[in-house]
């Protein structure tokens, strides 16, 4: 059986937790490239960095937190955990969740139903499902 994505990068908790809950955007650029963009920051386009996917892996990332830190980044694990998002980026044509193609558009939780959402297989909501009341945090509401 083989691992997934998540399962070969090295990330703490804090690390996964923040891939999970941020509200990231992505945009499959082709070549095992994926741009993703932090929504969550005010100033979003100063918060854009591109991951770089190897073997349906993601392997590199232009910010600084991968550069200086050890470990994977958050939007190296933000790409593993989205998996429409890591199978367009190890396609030569990209695939919708759906199945059906796209051309290289951009990925985001609002391009899914609202009734599902990738964070439902997850302890901790994304961003999107937390901002729009669809989801608490772990521990909230009870």
């Amino acid at each position: 059986m083989s691992k997934s994505a998540l399962e070969v990068l090295e990330s703490d908790e804090q690390v996964e937790k923040r891939a999970q809950w941020e509200a990231f955007e992505f945009t499959v650029l082709g070549d095992g490239d994926v741009e993703v963009l932090n929504g969550s920051h005010e100033d979003a386009d100063d918060h854009t960095y591109t991951v770089h996917v190897e073997g349906s892996v993601p392997s590199d990332c232009t910010c600084p937190a991968w550069e200086y830190q050890p470990g994977a980044c958050k939007h190296m694990v933000a790409v593993a955990i989205r998996e429409p998002v890591l199978e367009a980026a190890n396609r030569e044509l990209p695939v919708r969740a759906d199945g059906g193609t796209v051309t290289l558009e951009s990925f985001t939780t609002e391009d899914t139903d609202e009734d599902v959402c990738w964070c439902d297989d997850h302890s901790m909501p994304c961003f999107d499902c937390y901002n729009d009341g669809r989801r608490d945090l772990p521990g909230e509401g009870e």
